[in-house]
């Protein structure tokens, strides 16, 4: 599946400006022979928008989500972004997949939030492991800092994640998550992962772009720069099915030995 990845920072505060880029990148995407396009962390609205954050959140199925799915039907390919979701009195960092077909496939909240910000403006998610079926594909959804647990990762690999999408917002001076972490988590897990980035100054964060799309060997067959840019390349189903048979990390581990993993330090 070809797979095309946004990296933008929008028009932080504004919805109806970023449904615009939305809808013009999915046209470029579409042009492409994409089928799917995948936006960053907070795309719809922004990120370091502050108290606007719980202002302009909006429910799963709110009309932002309608006006994506008419748009992933008219130019007729999957659409995954990232967006501040309200559920009552609660607003999560969420992401969700919207089918060519206007479906509404898979909702993530966000399950590790990062620094004071994202502390003070959303309640973490409560759900690791988020799929959906698209393409022939089994596809999974967290967002940015959530990937840098390996335990995330690899519970995504033993659910039978084969694309990971993490919509991204990661700030300067972490770019070697992008640059090489990302590749790894894709190879040691055997899947691929679409790694998607805001760019440049956005109130106190500098975004460092480098958006990516890293297959099961390691390898990254699309990496963006530090501009603002639509990247494109394949998911290939059958690359990846040899790529398990030949690195069976999966099949080789001893889940018996790995309790201490999931205890706090310094408990017995």
């Amino acid at each position: 599946m070809r797979t095309a990845l946004l990296q933008s920072s929008g028009r932080p505060g504004s919805v109806v400006e970023n449904l615009k880029v939305l809808d013009e990148a999915a046209g470029r995407a579409a042009a492409a022979g994409a089928g799917l396009l995948v936006a960053p962390e907070m795309f719809l609205t922004g990120y370091a928008i502050g108290d606007d954050i719980a202002r302009l959140a909006e429910p799963a199925d709110g009309e932002s989500a309608d006006a994506i799915a008419e748009l992933a039907g008219r130019h007729g390919l999957a659409i995954a972004y990232g967006y501040p979701e309200r559920s009552g009195d609660t607003v999560y960092n969420s992401a969700q997949l919207i089918s060519a077909d206007g479906t509404r496939l898979a909702n993530y909240r966000k399950t590790h939030l990062f620094g004071c910000f994202e502390r003070d403006h959303f309640t973490p998610g409560e759900q690791p492991v988020v799929q959906a079926e698209l393409g022939g594909l089994t596809v999974g959804l967290m967002i940015c800092y959530d990937v840098e647990f390996p335990e995330n990762v690899r519970a995504h690999a033993l659910a039978g994640t084969d694309l990971l999408l993490v919509p991204t917002a990661q700030m300067h001076p972490f770019q070697f998550v992008a640059e090489s972490m990302i590749p790894v988590r894709a190879f040691e897990n055997q899947l691929y992962v679409a790694y998607v980035n805001r760019v440049g100054q956005e109130g106190e964060f500098e975004f460092v772009g480098l958006s990516a799309l890293a297959g099961p060997d390691g390898v990254a067959r699309a990496r963006a720069g530090r501009g603002e840019e639509l990247a494109v390349a394949d998911v290939d189903p059958v690359f990846l099915a040899a790529s398990r048979e030949a690195n069976p990390y999966l099949k080789d581990r001893h889940p018996g030995l790995y309790g201490a993993i999931v205890r706090s330090p310094g408990s017995p």
